[in-house]
């Protein structure tokens, strides 16, 4: 499979590592149902980029699987953080947004469903951590935008949406100056429901609508 997968490292960086230009996400070590999902969603045109498109649309469900299980059981080191050269302000906020949310404008904090370590949850929330800040930038502001979409009901363009640019900025901002911890692997469970019913996480335990914020 990885002589198999070269085309996909061409971009996404040896095993998967993530891309030199900051604009090619990481794979290697991600939640096997959140990969598969994101090549489903390319496939189906939930998201769009010509050459994701080109590449996997001729092929099987089946081998969708394969590729998504062979980047997942990946276990390689992760890129340092950047230095953080936003303002402390900035970055507070973004620390408050991640770990808090925002009650008034209906935020769950980010670790509500991307786990205390923001390592994702296995098998279809992914980490946010050690990931290039201009995808992250990029990401969020196609959600806002419709560009990017998921399986309905689509919590995270909910999400997007709700954010401002200058809170989107500051998310970004913090995330990206984060260590990866250790070990760098996404939980296998949650201490209580998640805040938001995604319907890329099927099964996923959702807190009653009451008791939301």
């Amino acid at each position: 499979m990885a002589q198999r997968v070269l085309a996909c490292t061409g971009c996404h960086g040896s095993q998967g590592r993530a891309g030199p230009d900051g604009f090619y996400p990481r794979l290697a070590g991600k939640p096997v149902g959140y990969l598969y999902n994101q090549l489903r969603n390319f496939q189906t045109g939930r998201r769009h980029y010509a050459l994701m498109v080109n590449l996997l649309d001729p092929l099987s469900d089946a081998y969708l699987h394969e590729i998504a299980e062979h980047f997942s059981g990946l276990d390689v080191p992760y890129l340092l953080p950047l230095r953080a050269t936003a303002p402390a302000r900035l970055l507070e906020r973004g620390h408050e947004l991640v770990t808090q949310g925002d009650v008034v404008r209906k935020l769950p904090a980010c670790v509500e469903c991307h786990s205390e370590s923001l390592m994702g949850l296995a098998p279809f929330v992914p980490g946010l951590l050690g990931l290039p800040r201009d995808y992250v930038n990029a990401q969020l502001g196609a959600w806002r935008t419709g560009e990017r979409r998921a399986q309905a009901p689509d919590c995270m363009a909910d999400v997007a949406k709700r954010l401002t640019a200058e809170d989107l900025s500051a998310v970004v901002a913090w995330l990206a100056s984060q260590s990866v911890p250790f070990p760098a692997k996404p939980a296998t469970a949650l201490p209580k429901p998640m805040p938001l019913l995604c319907g890329s996480t099927p099964g996923a335990r959702v807190a009653d609508a009451l008791g939301k914020q």
